[in-house]
């Protein structure tokens, strides 16, 4: 039986625990198709799925984490796939209800693999996948941003953060960008930020002519956001940096103002097509992904760590292979 490295988990586990392990590769199946893992993003859902998350029910056990990667095709099954496609694999229960992408061979269903076209090295892909859907997503699906709009993105300093910033700015938004740690506030106005604010839990009287936001804090923050953008104006709650993930006696009718909306994006369903559209929308206006640090996979464990940690400026990629 071929064996391969990768990481394991079945508890509650930091990041300076995490550890590489064999197991076996895993064997292919009709709807699926085995993946050599060249490179993988890492996510803040890792980071709760390690710190509680895998105490629940809904997450098989044991499990690799890993909700995206890019690679090449191993063994395509009966997908009509060549061997050596290369290919960007994210969500669809990657890493909760199948194993994912923390290994250096990943089964993953046909439905949530995509094929990719791109000159980028592995690592500069894998940075794209989950991250830039997801701000993708948010920015044009849910705020249907445009390039008239005045963007907030509160916690621009994460990865999602980041991303949000280069596509508002390439489009030709106005951006305001905000951090709780006065160390960043530099780091945002490198991002390219017109207006840059260090959060201290309030926005309210130090922001005007907001009319869209990205809201990346989540419920910690999401009234406090609501109360700082114009009438007709859009909040999008995309993350939960706040740790703060139910809203507990919420009432619409009070706490969203008049001619507010407020909507969010789940990144559970990526297309063909959304990630088509991503890879173009960055050729025509050449953006290179953004990476803050990159490591090998034998030092999984000090990734875990940086991304625990949250002092890395932009997302964190991982080089599996070669």
């Amino acid at each position: 039986m071929d064996m391969m490295k990768a990481v394991i988990l079945d508890k509650p586990t930091k990041g300076e625990d995490v550890v590489l392990s064999e197991i076996a590769v895993p064997e292919v199946k009709p709807g699926w198709v085995l993946v050599r893992v060249k490179a993988f993003g890492m996510n803040h859902s890792e980071a709760i799925l390690r710190e509680f998350e895998i105490e629940n029910d809904y997450i098989q056990k044991p499990i690799v984490p890993g909700i995206e990667c890019v690679g090449e095709i191993e063994d395509p099954s009966d997908s009509g796939w060549k061997k050596g496609q290369k290919i960007a694999a994210l969500m669809g229960g990657m890493g909760r209800s199948f194993n994912g992408s923390y290994a250096e061979y990943a089964l993953l269903p046909v439905h949530h693999v995509f094929p990719i076209e791109s000159a980028l090295s592995w690592e500069e892909m894998a940075a794209i996948p989950e991250t830039y859907f997801t701000a993708w997503g948010s920015l044009f699906q849910c705020l249907r941003l445009t390039k008239e709009d005045k963007l907030l993105v509160r916690g621009a300093t994460c990865a999602l953060g980041y991303v949000a910033v280069q596509l508002a700015k390439a489009l030709g938004c106005t951006v305001v960008g905000t951090t709780h740690r006065e160390s960043k506030m530099e780091f945002l106005k490198e991002a390219g930020c017109d207006e840059c604010i260090l959060d201290d839990g309030s926005l309210r009287g130090k922001v005007s002519g907001v009319t869209k936001a990205l809201e990346l804090i989540g419920i910690k923050t999401v009234k406090d956001t609501m109360m700082c953008v114009e009438q007709g104006g859009i909040v999008c709650n995309t993350g939960v940096l706040g740790k703060v993930y139910e809203w507990n006696h919420f009432d619409p009718i009070k706490d969203i103002p008049n001619g507010v909306c407020l909507t969010g994006f789940y990144s559970n369903y990526p297309t063909t097509k959304m990630m088509q559209d991503i890879f173009s929308f960055m050729d025509e206006h050449q953006l290179k992904s953004l990476i803050g640090a990159t490591y090998d996979f034998e030092n999984i464990r000090e990734a875990c760590i940086a991304l625990d940690e949250g002092k890395v400026n932009g997302k964190i990629v991982v080089k599996v292979g070669d």
